[in-house]
């Protein structure tokens, strides 16, 4: 046999095991592969159920207490009660001296002053002079004692006001709370107001007062004109006037 016959065998062998490396290697490259591959392909499955699952599920919903609002004229509600109504009259009494002694000022200041221009042709100058001073002096007088008698009268007026505002509060917050009322809100100023309407049912305005009254037990003051403020709310609670329609 030839050397080169004897060589074949080998390198067939060497062939065939070259071949049989690289097959091992590729079979171990598949079979790590094949569980990354998996894996990969589990992954967008789970996302997608986790996402499905988030969707489905119905949101906790939290339940809302149905909204139930009344509306008060506060300030009407406030100055109509028998204990503001009857602690007024007696502030007006406190200064009607006052009053009386500012109006004989002010009627004496038009008496000096009539009599000036009836004897202006028989006064000299100086006369003139002399009583248009007098009547100067008693016009700064009058406005001294108007404002100090309109300041003292607005401080005690306010006083009044507080109290009673304050014990008017808590009855109605008791009365809203009672009745189930979720806001109460304001109607008293007409010139800015809050309230554009509003039906009558929702008007706890007399309610307050009749319940105010009742709590405090004191009877209404005796039925005098000069007892009622001359700027004061009429006697009915104003009524929440309608929105304009567009």
């Amino acid at each position: 046999m030839s050397p080169s016959a004897m060589l074949k065998p080998r390198r067939q062998e060497a062939r065939h095991a070259g071949t049989s490396k690289e097959l091992l290697i590729r079979m171990k490259r598949l079979t790590l592969f094949v569980p990354l591959l998996a894996a990969v392909s589990i992954i967008p499955a789970a996302a997608q159920g986790t996402s499905s699952s988030s969707t489905q599920r119905p949101a906790a919903t939290a339940t809302a207490t149905p909204a139930k609002v009344a509306v008060i004229a506060f300030q009407a509600a406030v100055t109509q009660t028998n204990e503001f109504q009857r602690a007024f009259g007696d502030l007006q009494k406190k200064y009607d001296p006052r009053r009386q002694q500012i109006k004989a000022l002010s009627d004496e200041i038009d008496t000096l002053t009539k009599q000036l221009q009836a004897d202006d042709a028989k006064l000299t100058d100086d006369e003139k002079v002399a009583r248009s001073r007098a009547i100067d002096e008693k016009k700064r007088q009058l406005d001294r004692d108007t404002q100090d008698a309109q300041s003292d009268f607005q401080s005690d007026m306010q006083d009044l006001m507080n109290r009673v505002a304050g014990k008017v509060g808590a009855v109605m917050t008791d009365y809203a709370e009672k009745h189930g009322f979720t806001l109460v809100l304001d109607a008293s100023d007409q010139q800015s107001p809050t309230v554009l309407y509003a039906v009558d049912t929702t008007n706890i305005t007399k309610q307050i007062i009749d319940a105010y009254n009742e709590k405090s037990g004191i009877p209404p003051p005796p039925a005098q004109g000069a007892n009622q403020p001359s700027s004061g709310p009429a006697v009915d609670a104003p009524q929440p006037q309608a929105a304009p329609t567009h």
